[in-house]
């Protein structure tokens, strides 16, 4: 019988990051290797996984694809499993698996909780693995990423989905004070990105966030939205909500029709 292979000694902190596959996650896997972090890169698309994986490491051992389905018990599971048993533990955790309703409302999809399950009850799920080990080792950092709509509120469901993310996190960062382990909530607006494909409106690369994952990795902060100008957005919705509703109406509502499509 074939013993083991030991886990990959490295020094380098070891990153998990789901959704890595495209947008968002790509920038920051790419921008996370070239500041020499470890990475295992999680995604449901299988192909691109690892095409992104041999790019930013041939040698397959400082960079590793595990495809998963962030919403399957199991595959969770199977994910931090191969984080331990190629590096042997995990320093960070960054929860960036996102979707939205592809098309039309959200009461029109014939699965629209899918959206909680995604963003919501996956990042919950994958903390609660990781936790005992970066607890009992006194260190750790999990880096959710939200979204400016958990705090001015545009979609229904993914809207209560990135609200339901920020109150966790700035809630489990509470809980965890004293404990070594960050919790930092990483919140942008609209960026170049499938999920923003057909929005109206000029719109930053995703490598802008990518950047302030590492900021936040490097120096922990409780919340960073980005770019910066949402801050002025979110601070108008809680103060005029009706120019709010008339932004939303013009931006977002306008581009479904009544057949949602």
């Amino acid at each position: 019988m074939t013993a083991p292979t030991p886990p990959w000694n490295t020094s380098r902190p070891v990153v998990v990051l789901t959704g890595a596959s495209s947008g968002i996650g790509l920038a920051t896997a790419t921008e996370l290797a070239a500041l020499g972090y470890a990475l295992v890169l999680a995604a449901r698309r299988e192909d691109q996984l690892g095409a992104l994986a041999r790019r930013l490491d041939p040698s397959g051992h400082r960079v590793i694809a595990v495809p998963t389905d962030v919403t399957s018990p199991d595959s969770r599971r199977a994910l931090i499993a191969a984080a331990h048993a190629h590096f042997g533990r995990i320093d960070v955790l960054i929860n960036n698996a996102g979707v939205t309703v592809e098309r039309g409302w959200w009461w029109d999809d014939p699965d629209p909780l899918r959206v909680l399950r995604v963003n919501l009850d996956a990042p919950i799920e994958l903390i609660r693995l990781v936790l005992p080990e970066m607890r009992g080792r006194g260190s750790g950092h999990i880096v959710n990423i939200g979204s400016v709509a958990g705090q001015a509120a545009t979609n229904g469901l993914y809207s209560a989905s990135k609200f339901g993310i920020r109150g966790f996190s700035l809630g489990l960062r509470r809980e965890l004070l004293g404990s070594g382990v960050n919790v930092s909530l990483v919140s942008p607006g609209f960026v170049k990105s499938e999920m923003t494909a057909r929005a109206r409106l000029p719109m930053p690369g995703p490598d802008i966030v990518a950047r302030a994952v590492a900021s936040v990795l490097l120096r922990p902060r409780r919340e960073v939205l980005v770019p910066r100008v949402y801050h002025l957005f979110a601070w108008l919705d809680r103060r005029l909500p009706a120019l709010g509703d008339r932004l939303v109406r013009r931006l977002i509502v306008r581009r479904y029709d009544h057949s949602g499509q």
